[in-house]
């Protein structure tokens, strides 16, 4: 019997999206259209409630786990490197027998979107400061409980606020100047990995939907977590 209950997941049509910014920072230009094949993303970040059964076979916890400004059940879990987040996803697949994984930066961007060409957020270009959002625990100070904000039209949840999200990719500054049109991954090599998504500890606590963020795998902060992607087969 699995220790882990299936992540929730949303399947994401295949198609194409303009991808980038070209009012946003130099590293999102240029703005150029992309098709990816359909795939499946997790409905919400995973949370400490989730983390903690792999812990029952993966026995070395993140930091910050037992800091009760980070330990809500309901959480995004955080601290998580990104080599504990590939680990997760691999236990997952072995768990289930389906292909867990972390989205490609162009699958989260195009998920991020909810099916909208050229907004800033996920809900449009209304700023986040008109908006009845929440990024931060009341309670504890930290992030706030996954899923209590409004969805995408994706039906995804904090794809803005929260924490910053793992990426499978490596990351490439200019890598927007040679993505291939099609399912783009990344560059083969690097020194850094892609992450998406707001923070709850930054003063803007809500990302750009073409956003760009980028952190060495080996670290562990207070504001980083993940969501897995389904490779649809």
């Amino acid at each position: 019997m699995s220790l882990a209950a299936a992540p929730k997941i949303v399947v994401i049509p295949a198609g194409s999206f303009l991808m980038g910014s070209e009012q946003g920072q130099e590293n999102e230009r240029p703005c150029h259209r992309v098709w990816l094949d359909s795939f499946g993303i997790g409905k919400y970040p995973v949370t400490n409630c989730e983390y903690a059964k792999f812990l029952t076979v993966r026995p070395q916890p993140p930091p910050f786990w037992s800091d009760p400004v980070f330990s809500d059940p309901e959480q995004p879990v955080v601290g998580i490197c990104w080599d504990e987040a590939v680990a997760y996803c691999l236990w997952l697949s072995e768990e289930f027998g389906r292909r867990y994984r972390l989205p490609s930066e162009a699958e989260w961007e195009r998920a991020a979107r909810g099916g909208h060409e050229g907004g800033q957020y996920p809900w449009g270009d209304e700023p986040p400061s008109d908006r009845f959002f929440s990024g931060v625990n009341s309670e504890t100070g930290g992030p706030a409980r996954v899923g209590i904000n409004q969805p995408n039209d994706f039906g995804l949840f904090d794809m803005s606020e929260g924490v910053h999200e793992w990426c499978s990719d490596w990351y490439d500054y200019n890598y927007y100047q040679t993505s291939p049109e099609r399912n783009p991954h990344g560059p083969q090599t690097g020194r850094r990995r892609c992450s998406r998504g707001g923070s709850w500890r930054h003063r803007i606590k809500f990302s750009r939907c073409a956003a760009r963020s980028s952190l060495p795998p080996s670290f562990q902060y207070a504001d980083y977590g993940f969501r897995v992607a389904l490779t649809i087969e």
